[in-house]
């Protein structure tokens, strides 16, 4: 940057004169920040913004030099196209982040890029080169040393993965290996993470067949997402009711539902037209 003065649409401090070194610490938190707005709007299912959001980041850590958060921002696109359903769009990005930072890039990184391709090869069908992809994350996270990892990605580790490898065998109607993979995704300290992988829990346990446990393992997931004011959560929850429809005059699922009722989130759910 040189020390030249920025006139880009860019907040105030960044359109001042300053050296490399405090032009490289602004552009970079200024993207961190950046990108954490996309990841709220994304989850508040606020889509169009979210992208704006993402893409504003990429401009941000081209400025600053940032290659392993433009690896990111890129990794949490290939999740979004994936929630959104675009499927055989979602595993570019993904691979553009590992294939484009390669030489800088850390182990969990590494392993997030290659998990989040894993996420859309599953929705796709490709169950062979979704394993693949997950093995390759697996690898690669083993290699991490925590010091050297940027703070914004330590939250990836065994935990993620197991909720990512869950998602993945589910969506490849492996039932059993999602229950597994979930049931060690559990970590106990971030309770979004934990909703999710407890609602993908719920919807293996109904495909395995075991129609109790899911319902058990629902309701649980209800009490976790009664501190959680997240779109995302209630489009989960909203599948599953969709899923336990044909299943609706059996009396575990009539007692889940009486249970259920008073929860904000399954009412939310109901609201939201997606079950039948």
């Amino acid at each position: 940057m040189s020390g030249r003065s920025r006139t880009c649409t860019k907040p105030p401090q960044l359109r001042g004169r300053y050296n490399d070194a405090t032009g490289h610490a602004l552009f970079s938190t200024v993207a961190e920040l950046t990108l954490l707005a996309g990841w709220m709007s994304y989850d508040a299912c606020h889509h169009g913004l979210a992208q704006r959001y993402f893409l504003q980041v990429l401009r941000f850590a081209q400025d600053s030099g940032e290659r392993r958060l433009a690896g990111s921002v890129l990794s949490a696109m290939s999740h979004q196209a994936t929630f959104l359903g675009q499927f055989t769009q979602a595993a570019t990005p993904a691979r553009a982040a590992r294939m484009g930072i390669s030489g800088v890039a850390t182990p969990t990184l590494m392993a997030q890029f290659h998990a989040m391709e894993a996420r859309a090869l599953a929705r796709t069908g490709d169950r062979t080169a979704c394993e693949q992809a997950l093995a390759e994350s697996a690898r690669h996270l083993e290699r991490r040393h925590e010091g050297d990892e940027p703070e914004w990605i330590t939250y990836f580790d065994e935990a993620e993965l197991a909720a990512e490898a869950a998602h993945c065998f589910r969506d490849v109607n492996r039932a059993r290996q999602a229950v597994e993979h979930a049931g060690n995704a559990m970590s106990g300290i971030h309770v979004r993470s934990d909703f999710f992988a407890t609602m993908v829990l719920a919807d293996a346990h109904l495909r395995a067949g075991d129609l109790e446990e899911a319902c058990r393992v629902a309701l649980y997931a209800l009490d976790l997402g009664e501190q959680l004011r997240s779109a995302r959560c209630v489009s989960y929850l909203s599948e599953f009711r969709t899923a336990l429809a044909p299943h609706a005059g059996s009396a575990t699922v009539r007692g889940l539902a009486a249970q259920a009722a008073e929860h904000r989130i399954w009412q939310a759910a109901a609201g939201s037209g997606r079950d039948a």
